[in-house]
């Protein structure tokens, strides 16, 4: 069984709208070419937004629990059947090889013994007894253990869970930045449009160095997304590093994030459509169809698709975005798991689309991650589009969303993808076709500027600023004169 990205019947309405072959990349093991198998657990693509704790699973239903009076001597013997897994999507969760007791260090029972052995000295000896119910340490060492795997997975707690849950679906409440961990520190990968760290004038790739007053020093992603979110109108202060010398900070008001991701679609001059992805969540696949249904009507005969600070989100979402400009049959990405399973799954096109020969250019920088390169990846190893822009982020993992009992979550790496040509981005990024860097000021600029063209019942009362009017966007005119040198080449063959 494929675990899905979706927990829902909507994702099945989507993917049978799209025609596609696979329902979620999620680094299980097994992913047949043929048709959708039945949604399980949510699969993930991209940085933790903020607020968003990692889904725990039934991963490890049916284990029995082991009970000590408070004393300092853990039980010694072993069960006669080690744990195994009940409800986990296959290739994923424990098996009693897995479990089975092995030479070393790695015996299973002695390492388990010293676990519970250490949790009972706690209970019966650590000075504030209020910290030491059995549910405070177990969670504890499960966030430990899962976070010392790498900054993506986490266990996550109930209220976690469904925080995530709502992000993909469109609206959570926070800041509304995407977290990542970019050389050992705290980072943003991107703000999130129309939010308050957005409006605050966040940047992608600014350290995260204080939250509230407190260091994130060792900070996980999950721990820094627990102190971030908050109800609506509550402040939290962030203090950030730029550009390795600059601090600031940033006091700032949380609000309900309501994320729109798929905006500015309009036809440039020369007949050039331009559309703009945001993130990749459960509409996305659908707002985008409509969107270029409505330019198609327009005569377009180019496309910009522009990823630029787009964080990631759904790999499903991904996944339906790009086979609309790619032929049936073509590949987009695949999973590889751990050394020594079965090859990972591979997601091909499912249906031929009216865009599927567009002359196209996509516009990628450091902020675009995850989900966004996995689309710039498919359609530049396809020669489908041009890349104009900065170098990617580098995410190149797969976490797979898996739910346990108590309505708790595991969100664990189960899997790294990669490009058709079978190229992993994982902390190297993309390269763009033709490199137009800006500057942190120059694409300051750009998104104010684009902010204020794009919501104008924003700023219905105020005078356009005259510093737009020579404001300059040079990807975007790279990316304009490369399509209209393209369809002045291809009108003279």
């Amino acid at each position: 069984m494929l675990p899905t990205m979706f927990t829902n019947p909507r994702s099945v309405l989507l993917s049978a709208a799209f025609g596609l072959t696979v329902a979620g990349l999620s680094g299980c093991r097994h992913l047949p070419e043929s048709p959708l198998p039945e949604p399980t657990p949510l699969m993930m693509a991209a940085p933790a937004p903020t607020g968003a704790a990692p889904l725990s699973t039934n991963a490890l239903a049916g284990g029995a629990a082991v009970t000590a009076p408070h004393s300092t001597n853990a039980p010694t013997a072993r069960p006669e059947t080690p744990v195994a897994a009940t409800n986990a999507p296959r290739g994923i969760g424990p098996t009693t090889n897995a479990l089975a007791a092995v030479e070393g260090d790695d015996d299973a029972y002695d390492q388990i013994r010293l676990l519970t052995k250490t949790l009972m000295i706690i209970r019966a000896n650590y000075v504030d007894e209020s910290k030491t119910s059995y549910k405070d340490l177990v969670h504890a060492a499960l966030s430990g253990m899962v976070q010392s795997l790498d900054p993506y997975s986490q266990f996550m707690e109930p209220t976690g869970y469904r925080s995530l849950k709502e992000e993909t679906q469109g609206e959570f409440g926070g800041i509304g930045i995407v977290l990542g961990v970019k050389d050992g520190t705290l980072s943003v990968v991107a703000p999130m449009e129309d939010t308050p760290a957005f409006r605050a004038g966040i940047l992608a790739g600014d350290k995260i160095i204080e939250i509230n007053d407190e260091k994130t020093d060792g900070m996980s992603i999950s721990d820094a997304i627990k102190h971030l979110r908050g109800d609506k109108g509550t402040g939290v202060k962030v203090k950030i590093l730029r550009n390795n010398h600059d601090i600031k900070e940033y006091p700032l008001r949380r609000d309900v994030i309501k994320i729109s991701s798929v905006k500015g679609a309009r036809v440039l001059n020369g007949g050039i459509g331009y559309v703009r992805i945001t993130q990749f969540s459960e509409p996305t696949a659908a707002a985008l169809q409509e969107a270029m249904e409505k330019l198609a009507k327009k005569d377009i005969r180019g496309l910009i698709l522009d990823l630029r600070n787009n964080p990631g989100g759904l790999l499903l979402s991904a996944i339906q975005v790009s086979q609309m400009f790619l032929k049936k049959g073509t590949v987009i990405v695949s999973t590889r798991g751990r050394e020594g399973t079965p090859a990972g799954p591979t997601a091909r096109a499912t249906a031929d689309h009216p865009f599927d020969d567009l002359p196209m250019a996509i516009l990628v920088n450091a902020g675009s991650a995850s989900a966004a390169e996995i689309v710039a990846g498919a359609l530049q190893d396809n020669k489908r589009a041009i890349l104009v822009g900065e170098t990617t982020y580098g995410k190149g993992s797969v976490q797979s969303v898996v739910p346990i009992e108590g309505g708790n979550a595991l969100r664990l790496t189960t899997a790294r993808y990669y490009t058709p040509s079978g190229r992993s981005i994982h902390d190297k990024g993309i390269e763009p076709d033709i490199v137009v860097p800006l500057s942190p000021e120059e694409w300051g600029e750009v998104v104010s500027k684009r902010n204020y063209d794009e919501n104008p019942e924003l700023f219905a009362d105020k005078e356009k600023p005259p510093k737009y009017a020579t404001t300059v966007d040079r990807q975007m005119d790279r990316a304009i004169d490369l399509l209209k040198g393209i369809l002045i080449f291809e009108a003279r063959r």
